[in-house]
Parts: C-alpha cells; sequence; structure tokens
C-alpha cells in the first residue's frame, strides 16, 4: 500500500470517528480555536491534576484536516505532563510548518507523522494546528 494513502485513510477515520469527542465537566480548563480563512472551530477540554493531562476531549467542525488533528492530539497529550505536552506540541508544529530536520525518524511524533505532508500546503497548516494551539492556551 502507497504510504500517502495510508496516511490518508488514518486521517479519514479519524474524521469519522474521532477519538474523545465531548465536553469534560466544568471544572476542567477550556479553550476555543478558530480558523477565520476556512471557518474550522474547535473547544479542547483539559482535566488536569497536578501536573499531568488527566483527560483531553474535543468538540468542533471543520475540515477532515483539522478534525483528525484534534482526535490524534487528544490520543497523543492525554495522561502526559504539562511538559511532555509542550514537547510534542513543539515537534508536530516544527514538522506541519516545514522547521523538523526529519520528522519521519522522530520518536515524539509516533502517528502524527501522518500530518507530516501539511507543510506542502500552507493553507492547510492552520487547519492542522487548530487544535494543538487550543490545547496550549487551555494549558
Amino acid at each position: 500500500m502507497d504510504l500517502g494513502n495510508l496516511y490518508q485513510d488514518v486521517i479519514l477515520e479519524h474524521n469519522r470517528n474521532p477519538r474523545n469527542w465531548g465536553e469534560l465537566d466544568a471544572t476542567s480548563r477550556r479553550a476555543d480555536g478558530r480558523n477565520p480563512m476556512c471557518g474550522d472551530e474547535v473547544t479542547v477540554w483539559l482535566k488536569v491534576e497536578g501536573d499531568r493531562l488527566a483527560d483531553v476531549s474535543f468538540v468542533g467542525t471543520g475540515c477532515a484536516i483539522s478534525k483528525a488533528s484534534a482526535s490524534m492530539m487528544t490520543q497523543a497529550v492525554k495522561g502526559k505532563t504539562r511538559a511532555e505536552a509542550e514537547k510534542v506540541f513543539a515537534h508536530f508544529h516544527a514538522m506541519v510548518t516545514g522547521q523538523h530536520d526529519d520528522p519521519s525518524s522522530d520518536a515524539t511524533l509516533g502517528k502524527l507523522k501522518v500530518f507530516s505532508g501539511v507543510s506542502r500546503f500552507p493553507a492547510r497548516v492552520k487547519c492542522a494546528s487548530l487544535a494543538w494551539h487550543a490545547m496550549r492556551e487551555a494549558l
């Protein structure tokens, strides 16, 4: 199977069946993100216990890249410390903005590598990073 097709399948699967979808309770931290260029909107909730992101969820509307990225972001940072979540954000952001030297060998990114091609489409960078910026704001 072509790697590009595999990546596309993963993104479409997360778009159709987003993980960690829904609101967390009122004691959670929350941040909203909006991309005025395309209309994507996301709200991210974090339940922080001590220094750890005990739970992460989101709701939103937008393109497949935006929704899939939010879904995979929740999986990538749930259970991590604040510093670990910031590290994943930094690696992801570097990858989607084309600033990462070699995302294919970056263990921090794991399955998030499916978004490596986004850097070739500047209009899609905001779609892929929208939920990530909201997560950082909620921290």
